[in-house]
């Protein structure tokens, strides 16, 4: 069965996040959307400062919208945050956040909800 077909577990999902559940709360109170984190990412300064590459819309629009949504989206909404968190990501934690919140940790977390789902990075060779 092809993994765009498959049924999203989004009890596994749910679960995986409450591991981390006072940091994703953290995270989401504290960000302020100031974009000081984005001078930080080579992606962003290279991109010709897409706002797209801002490691907290980044970190807002995978973890934080998977935390929103208690787990519950569909295939296409992790295939997008797969795009998010692997296309436009390299997790080299050099992210800065001036209010301390770990984005590389939360953009990880993100990469682990979509691989529970088989969501992820598909290498061609």
């Amino acid at each position: 069965q092809n993994n765009r077909e498959q049924e999203v577990n989004s009890q596994k999902i749910w679960e995986l996040m409450q591991k981390d559940k006072s940091k994703i709360k953290m995270m989401l109170k504290v960000c302020a959307h100031c974009s000081m984190c984005a001078p930080s990412c080579f992606l962003y300064t290279h991109s010709k400062e897409d706002p797209r590459y801002v490691p907290s819309h980044k970190m807002i629009n995978s973890i934080g919208y998977l935390f929103k949504k208690k787990g519950k989206v569909s295939r296409q909404e992790l295939e997008a945050i797969k795009v998010i968190v692997w296309e436009r990501c390299v997790l080299c934690s050099r992210c800065y956040c001036p209010l301390g919140v770990d984005i590389p940790g939360m953009i990880s977390l993100a990469r682990k909800v979509c691989r529970s789902q088989d969501v992820y990075r598909e290498y061609k060779e």
